[in-house]
């Protein structure tokens, strides 16, 4: 293989490395459709793409099929290159994540490439239908090596850049192992994942791309959009697979009434969970839903068996500092204190309450309120499905006023007003309040800010 190259274009110095993958030749690495494949076969698959990619420090990975995001991930980190991970998979995403990258490429598994504009991407390479194959031993990958750059969502401002090596991910994938204890087999067999969340988004290279590298997990090759694919999916699983979803897909699946086989468990992220949602999830499916907790800063954290409790385990490692304006985060993963905006109570045992973001402290006309609390407020109406609120920027009197979308099927805007009304202040009524068809919510459930304020504007 190609001697592993820096971001910052030097050969590697040596310092320790780790194979791209771990375990048996024979064990099973993904599983689909057209049966299953075992790690062996998928060394070859990467060795072979290895060969494949252009001599270029970073790749944008849009394929669709997780298998071949998988190959491709991995035969970009042994050739020393960082894949970028937009905060979505829109044609600005991509452009703004590679303007600060101008020597990367992409590559996908579609003509289209997973990309909403027509117009063609540059420097992109289409994975051929059947993947060419290489010879050779198990290759590593150093330490230090940066393998991946994360880019956060973009809920809160704008999406920035975080770095990820391989010895962090290895590191960080320990601890969710322990995330999942009890729900993975005890009994050294092969877990099964079936995931509904993009590998792109980084609770989705956690619990769908790490997993299996270095965690001893078979994965589902695809990604199930709709209840019924996602029912297929889980069925075609050896063992009871653990469902890897998010709040969204989670209540899709609840209220389609479809019959999953049985699981071995659930778990959500990206989103907070109602706890409503949580026990609904349970009695329908007969396993926990497990909650987890974490950031594309700092990766998964904590968890919860959020029906059951309000309060956060943080996983084996983690330390929480609270600060006046957020909450600093050490972990052995991290090669450095992170600063989060949330802001926690600490417990005894190791367990936590969030108490929400500073950025969500509202005052208005001398009066505080929590943006989340209010969104919880809104989100209990009877009829409203879904809801957003944000602070506006000021007025012309210096005064910023919340808006809010709703999501409430034959109700009007003033009828779900006067139902708020009842149930909070009224300096902090949302003006505007409108009721749309859907909120603008990316592939993972989140609401960037942008996407709402344009939603508002557009009313």
């Amino acid at each position: 293989m190609s001697a592993v190259i820096s971001i910052n274009g030097r050969e590697d110095a040596g310092g320790t490395r780790s194979p791209v993958v771990s375990g048996s030749p024979d064990r099973p690495l993904a599983f689909g459709a057209t049966g299953g494949v075992a790690l062996q076969d998928f060394l070859a698959d990467v060795r072979g793409v290895a060969a494949l990619l252009p001599d270029r420090p970073f790749a944008v990975n849009l394929c669709e099929d997780r298998y071949r995001f998988l190959v491709a991930f991995a035969a970009a980190a042994v050739r020393g290159q960082v894949t970028l991970l937009p905060p979505s998979r829109t044609r600005a995403a991509i452009d703004e994540v590679r303007a600060h990258h101008p020597d990367s490429y992409c590559l996908g598994d579609a003509d289209a490439c997973g990309c909403e504009d027509i117009a063609p991407l540059p420097h992109y390479l289409r994975l051929p239908d059947l993947l060419p194959r290489g010879e050779g031993g198990i290759p590593d990958v150093a330490d230090d090596a940066v393998v991946a750059i994360g880019y956060t969502s973009g809920s809160t401002g704008a999406p920035k850049a975080n770095l990820k090596t391989w010895g962090s991910f290895a590191a960080s994938t320990a601890q969710n192992i322990a995330a999942l204890d009890g729900l993975l087999p005890g009994d050294g067999g092969t877990a099964h994942v079936v995931a509904t969340v993009p590998p792109q988004h980084m609770y989705g290279m956690e619990m769908s791309v790490l997993l299996p590298l270095v965690g001893g997990v078979a994965v589902h090759e695809a990604r199930p959009f709709f209840p019924v694919d996602i029912a297929a999916a889980l069925a075609g699983a050896p063992l009871p697979p653990l469902l890897v979803t998010t709040p969204v897909h989670l209540r899709a699946l609840v209220e389609s009434g479809v019959a999953l086989p049985p699981l071995a468990g659930i778990v959500a992220s990206t989103a907070p969970l109602p706890p409503a949602l949580a026990a609904a999830a349970e009695a329908a499916f007969g396993c926990e839903v497990r909650e987890l907790f974490g950031s594309t800063e700092t990766c998964i954290l904590a968890r919860r068996r959020t029906a059951l409790d309000d309060a956060w385990t943080l996983l084996p490692g983690v330390e929480l500092q609270p600060q006046p304006d957020g909450t600093l985060v050490r972990a052995a993963h991290l090669a450095e204190a992170v600063a989060l905006a949330d802001i926690v109570e600490l417990l005894d045992g190791g367990r936590f309450r969030l108490r929400g973001r500073q950025s969500d402290l509202l005052e208005i006309a001398g009066k505080r309120a929590s943006l989340g609390d209010l969104t919880h407020r809104l989100l209990a109406i009877p009829g409203v499905r879904d809801a957003a609120l944000l602070q506006l920027e000021p007025d012309a009197c210096g005064v910023r006023r919340l808006a809010a979308a709703v999501v409430a099927p034959g109700m009007c805007e003033s009828s779900i007003r006067e139902a708020l009304r009842q149930a909070v202040d009224p300096v902090f009524l949302p003006r505007p309040l409108r009721v749309v068809g859907s909120l603008p919510r990316n592939e993972t459930g989140k609401l960037p800010r942008k996407a709402l304020l344009e939603l508002l504007s557009a009313l």
